[in-house]
């Protein structure tokens, strides 16, 4: 149902050292240079910007998601306005999430079979069923320019058997979303097979058979070691086609994303940068700091020396500290502002040094400096977040 000439995806050049690559996506509402970073409006909203903002931040795609508009305010609603583009005031491409990911996380009591799964809304315990056909249906009501196939994204597990079968539920949903699609909208498939190199290298040869616009690879980053993630990605990698994009849900620290494009990754998308941002977490050169921290207090320079965004540009880190000691809502605005120009900025770098032969050079120069969050703590941390993420402002 597709034309061809509305979604085009051309590598313009590979790194000699690794598998990283510049290229340029192209969709009906406009091109993305990748490697991208995707920032995520779930609610048709990246917390606290405007599209304005996220423009001038450098954002070329935004990612929506179909649970969350589903439950509110309701796809029919917004189809009836004119679409998810118009309703979120958005004119550049849009991405939309199925949905599995937040039934299999979010949604209470599920019960899973071949034909879908029915779960209890996670804001009033409301019944629902999504099926393949339906989250393509919701998907091509809010009219994204890509859209993702319905997948079962198990917990992190080492239960060989049921990580396979939930792979397998995973290949034949993938394949009545392609028999139900009817717009002209990209369709990606997700590689699943939870940490299994075994699996993982079928569900990549199985999902690329089916000749889709793209290929994601699902079910990373729920808890599992870095190294882990690395090793799962130099797995699949290779097994996806040279010329159709590839995309890494649900990573965004930047260590992760250097090490992402790296290995041939061209999007990536995470509600870690702005979730951060609204906690005082913050990204710099070095490494992330926490800005509520007394050191702040009469830090007189900015975030970070160099940083062109507006919150560096014009205020300290002493003020921001103050705001965010008071709770004041411009705080998790301005924090939001430069965790995003920061991981958009890195992309664009990236770009750049893969396009001058320089990548290799530069991956090395940031993660020499960069000192990541240790994984004690970033466990700690995302288990905090999983506790809270039900209460209103923490929703991504």
């Amino acid at each position: 149902m597709r034309n061809d000439s509305e979604h085009t995806f051309e590598v313009l050049r590979c790194c000699p050292h690794t598998w990283a690559r510049a290229a340029m996506l192209t969709t009906a509402h406009g091109a993305v240079p990748t490697p991208a970073f995707i920032p995520v409006g779930t609610q048709a909203t990246v917390k606290s910007l405007t599209p304005d903002e996220l423009s001038a931040l450098g954002a070329k795609i935004v990612l929506g998601n179909t649970y969350h508009l589903y439950l509110r305010p309701g796809i029919p609603l917004i189809a009836e306005l004119g679409g998810l583009h118009r309703f979120m005031g958005w004119n550049g491409p849009l991405i939309t999430d199925s949905g599995g990911y937040q039934v299999f996380s979010l949604a209470r009591l599920r019960q899973v079979s071949d034909e879908g799964v029915l779960f209890r809304s996670h804001i009033d315990g409301s019944e629902h069923f999504f099926t393949p056909e339906l989250a393509i249906q919701l998907q091509e009501a809010l009219g994204a320019d890509i859209i993702m196939a319905f997948d079962e994204c198990p917990p992190y597990s080492n239960d060989f058997d049921a990580v396979r079968e939930s792979m397998e539920r995973t290949h034949r949903w993938a394949q009545r979303c392609q028999e139900s699609q009817q717009q002209n909208q990209a369709l990606y498939g997700i590689v699943q097979g939870g940490m299994s190199e075994e699996l993982r290298r079928q569900s990549a040869t199985f999902i690329t058979s089916l000749g889709f616009d793209g290929y994601a690879i699902g079910g990373l980053s729920l808890g599992e070691p870095k190294e882990v993630t690395k090793q799962v990605v130099e797995e699949t990698v290779p097994l996806l086609p040279k010329d159709k994009p590839r995309y890494l849900m649900g990573v965004g620290s930047p260590e992760d994303l250097i090490e992402g494009v790296s290995r041939g990754i061209d999007l990536f998308d995470s509600a870690l940068p702005t979730r951060i941002a609204r906690n005082g977490g913050l990204f710099t050169r070095k490494g992330r700091c926490i800005i509520r921290n007394a050191r702040f207090r009469d830090w007189e320079g900015p975030i970070e020396d160099g940083c062109d965004c507006y919150t560096c540009r014009n205020f300290s880190a002493a003020y921001l500290h103050h705001l965010f000691k008071c709770e004041e809502l411009l705080a998790y605005r301005l924090a939001t502002l430069h965790n995003l120009r920061f991981v958009l900025r890195l992309m664009e770098e990236m770009r750049q040094h893969i396009l001058d032969g320089t990548f290799s050079a530069f991956k090395d120069s940031f993660l020499g400096s960069y000192q990541p969050c240790d994984e004690e703590v970033r466990q700690a941390q995302r288990q905090k977040w999983l506790e809270s993420r039900n209460t209103k402002f923490d929703q991504d």
